[in-house]
């Protein structure tokens, strides 16, 4: 029987990419969930100074909690003009927790006159993983630059305007596996895969 592993989310795509990962790893016997599929719980508000604070929380929440190994993640966007801001306030740069055009703009406002030499950025993913005692945390770091103008209609958050090192489109114009493959996210998880790996045994 398959053992569960919650992910600290209610995102689809968060899950459908630890799912795709841990599949093109040819990892077996891990059943993915959700936070919808567990009883609510409590879940601490998110006061960490760093990425890894924060995605270590999440995931500790969720495994005393539920009693299920757990992995969470906190992620966002660091702008090189911004001094490494929005960073951990990604998700509510403008105020308002999660509201992605909002940020968006916000962040765009800010960088106005920002030539595009220096519109560098990074998103920047931290993994936690909790269970049977033991806790890990992976970083995965995804280089790239600051649009003019978002395009695009996948991913969320600030891929419209994140165009990849490399890449002359941005992140929410790459199909998921390319994302999955090139992404912050993508790299923090796979550096998880041994630990993942090793609850399936």
């Amino acid at each position: 029987m398959a053992r569960r592993v919650l992910v600290a989310s209610r995102n689809a795509k968060k899950l459908g990419e630890l799912r795709r990962i841990l599949a093109e790893a040819g990892v077996e016997g891990l059943e993915i969930i959700g936070l919808d599929e567990v009883p609510p719980y409590e879940e601490a508000p998110e006061t960490g100074a760093t990425f890894q604070e924060n995605a270590l929380a999440k995931a500790r929440d969720g495994a005393a909690a539920t009693g299920l190994a757990c992995v969470a993640d906190d992620s966002g966007i660091a702008v090189d003009a911004l001094n490494g801001m929005p960073g951990v306030l990604s998700a509510r740069w403008s105020g308002r927790h999660g509201d992605d055009p909002a940020n968006n703009d916000l962040l765009l406002g800010q960088l106005a006159d920002v030539p595009d030499e220096r519109r560098g950025a990074r998103f920047v993913s931290a993994c936690a993983l909790v269970a049977d005692g033991r806790e890990i945390v992976e970083i995965g770091e995804w280089p790239g630059r600051i649009a003019r103008k978002p395009s695009g209609t996948g991913g969320f958050g600030y891929d419209p305007l994140f165009v990849p090192d490399g890449d002359t489109i941005s992140a929410a114009e790459l199909t998921p596996a390319e994302k999955d493959a090139a992404s912050h996210r993508g790299r923090a998880l796979r550096a998880l895969l041994p630990a993942l790996s090793a609850l399936a045994q």
